[in-house]
Order: structure tokens, then sequence, then C-alpha cells
């Protein structure tokens, strides 16, 4: 016998693990605990199209960007609260073809035909071949552009004065964002053993903050790449302010593209993700050619709690970073000692990513009118979106972040490093 449905008894029928909010929709249906602190609305027939031909966090995630989903009890800017308590409740259960067709019939078939995705919505992997193969020069290139060339003005906003997007080290419980940028900076430089007048490549470079660190603290001469045009004109910019030209480049140019070789130290932070398992034992490779013998490389990069190959979520490849790729910090370090490194040291400091994401998350939130204006609400949501899920990721060990310290040992096994560590 067929069963009709509202939306909310379809929702609640399908979710695997229930719903841990109250859940209202535009039909005058609703679900959930009607004590829930936090709602979640669905506002049209749009984003219940998004919903029904993409189940999962991809739906819903459309439906968010797009408008037509509406968190209530929580800032847009900073949706943790929430999130936190729907990351484990956006799998749908596999119901009975029966079940199915009463509630598609209940529903509307016509809300199987799939709207167009947001325009912050990169195009699935399948069809990013017409940008080259992955992790060639011109589709690392493509991918690069769409995060990273928001908007510089976006960028002032939410990741504040330092202009660095990349996990901070907080030396106590209350340092500012600022105070522990400029830790993280300082603690890859103790690292790398930087002394005035020494050769350092950043590859990466973002904005330039490791550069500009590296020039002003260190007497270093410094050269940064980045794939963004966009972060490659403001780091100029801010090296030419700071009066530090004389010791400071940094260069709209891909990493493989650099001429210049035989540097004392080298310093990824937050490329590898970028690179590609498959593609490691090449950017060492290459970091290793690049150094002088008793030279050091260190690698600062977001890794999984295990060492599993899989790939990245729907969400998080087509609206954050399209191609990105983890793996856990076993193969990275096996990766680096076949290409023929010493490695010296490596740490974990994931909690401190949690940290830095909260903070990023607050800047957007109080900032949150000026960077709508800026870039527009859909591109603002996903931004909360992504970082709230991901503080949650490296609370939960589910995501860590590695340093790896290592060494180019000369032909005689002399690696230039001393008895124990001086950082």
């Amino acid at each position: 016998m067929s069963r009709t449905y509202t939306i909310g008894q379809a929702i609640e029928s399908l979710m695997r693990d229930g719903l841990p909010l109250r859940f209202t929709a535009y039909d005058g249906s609703s679900a959930g605990p009607e004590d829930a602190e936090f709602g979640i609305e669905l506002l049209n027939e749009r984003g219940l199209s998004y919903i029904m031909t993409a189940p999962g966090d991809l739906g819903l995630a459309r439906a968010y960007v797009a408008g037509d989903l509406a968190l209530h009890g929580v800032h847009p800017g900073d949706p943790y609260r929430a999130f936190s308590l729907l990351m484990n409740h956006t799998k749908f259960r596999r119901p009975a073809a029966s079940e199915v067709l009463d509630i598609v019939r209940s529903l509307g078939i016509s809300h199987l035909k799939p709207p167009p995705p947001p325009p912050q919505e990169h195009l699935p992997r399948w069809r990013r071949t017409v940008e080259g193969l992955r992790h060639s020069l011109q589709r690392d290139a493509e991918v690069i552009h769409h995060h990273y060339d928001v908007s510089n003005t976006f960028y002032e906003y939410v990741l504040g004065p330092s202009m660095t997007y990349t996990c901070a080290l907080y030396p106590t419980e209350d340092a500012t964002l600022e105070e522990a940028q400029f830790a993280k900076y300082d603690l890859v430089a103790r690292k790398l053993d930087l002394q005035a007048g020494q050769r350092l490549l950043d590859i990466g470079c973002g904005w330039g903050g490791m550069v500009r660190h590296a020039a002003r603290e260190y007497g270093v001469q410094v050269l940064g790449v980045t794939l963004s045009r966009e972060q490659a004109t403001w780091a100029q910019q801010a090296i030419k302010e700071e009066r530090l030209d004389h010791l400071a480049e940094v260069r709209f140019m891909d990493y493989r593209n650099v001429p210049e070789t035989g540097f004392d130290a080298i310093s990824s932070i937050g490329l590898t993700e970028h690179i590609g398992v498959k593609n490691y034992p090449a950017y060492f490779g290459w970091i290793r050619d690049h150094l002088r013998p008793q030279g050091r490389l260190l690698n600062h990069c977001i890794t999984r709690h295990d060492n599993r190959p899989r790939e990245t979520g729907a969400f998080i490849d087509r609206y954050v970073f399209p191609d990105g790729e983890l793996i856990g910090s076993g193969t990275i370090i096996t990766e680096v000692q076949d290409a023929g490194l010493e490695v010296q040291h490596e740490e974990n400091i994931r909690v401190h990513y949690a940290k830095t994401l909260a903070a990023w998350c607050r800047n957007l939130e109080e900032n949150w009118d000026a960077c709508v204006a800026e870039v527009g609400e859909g591109t603002a949501r996903v931004w909360g979106l992504y970082m709230a899920g991901s503080r949650i990721a490296f609370e939960r060990n589910e995501i860590q972040l590695h340093h790896v310290l290592a060494t180019k040992t000369d032909r005689n096994g002399e690696s230039g490093y001393p008895l124990r560590h001086t950082f």
C-alpha cells in the first residue's frame, strides 16, 4: 500500500542517524525535536531539488550556498555549533524501492531534474580534463585560481593583518591570531636554522608571509612563488611597503619553473595538499635537486590521520580545493626519504589548526556585511561552512597538520644537522 509523505516526513524517514535539530519546510511540514537549539529551514522547491538530486553533503551544501536552505540559531559566518550537530547526520539510509517511489511521487517527480549548481561550484573531476591532466601546469593553475583569486580584500577581512592562510601556532591558549601566525613563521625559520645572507625558497608562498618574515627577522635572501596572480601582486606591494625589496621577491610562477638552484633552505607551507600523492616523488625530488648539500626542507601540510588513500569529499572538491589530495604523514615521510632526503624531525600541530579556523570564522562573522559586499553571500556562505566543518575535522582528529624537517645529506654523509635540535 502506497504512502504519502510531506517533506518533513520524507527527510526524517531517510536520515540514517535521525535529526539533531528542528527541520521546517516551505510546505508547512516539520521534523526533529521541537525544543532544539538550532533549526534548518528548506525555503523553496529548488532547494528540495538540490537535496533530491544529490543526497548527502553536496545537495545540502548546494541548497545552503544558493540561499534555499537557512540555518537558525547561528551566524552564517560561523555555523560551527549547528554544523557540529549535523556533521554526523548528513548520510541518507537506503530505503526499499517501494519507499523511494512513494517519496518521489509525494514530493514530485519534477524535483528529480537537477537545477544548475550555484556559481561557486567548480566542475566535477571528470569534466576538468578539458583543463588538462590532473596536476598538470595548466590545470593546477586553474584550480588555484578558483580558490585563491577570490578577492584580496575578502582575505584581508577573514585572515587578518598577517594575510596568512595556513595553520598558526599558538604559544599560549589566549594568544591572538597574529601572535600565533608570527610564532608559526618563526618556528619554521628556526627549524630551517636561517642565517643572515642565506637563500630561502618558499614554494606556494601565498601572500608572502614567510617571505617577509624571513627577510625582516633573519636577513635572508628570499624568493617566493605562487600560482595566484592576485597573491603575487599583493605580496610584492607588501614587500615594498616594508622596504624589504632588497631581500625579498614574490613571483607569479609555478615552482617547477623556478630557474635558480642551490638554496640553503626550502619551505613549503600549505602546498603539498595541491600536489597530488602520485606526484610526491617528483615534488620531493625537485626540492632535493634545488637544495645545496646540507640544505634543509620544512614541509608543512594538512594530512589524514591514517595512510589509506581516498578521495576528498564532494563539497570540498567542488567548492573549496578542486583536485586537493590528503594522505597520512607516514606516506609523506616515506616519500621524503625515498627522494634521498634525511628526515630529522616531524611534528603534529592539528589542535592549532582548529584554533586558527575558529579565529578565521570569528573574523568572517565580525566582517560579514563587508565580506558579502565584496564577494557575494553565496561565496561567504561557502567559507563559513567549509571553515566550521574543517575546524570540527581537526578537533575530531579526522585530519591533522604535520611538519616534516629534512636535510640534504652530502656525499660524505654529512647533514650539517647538530647533535640536538636547536628550535
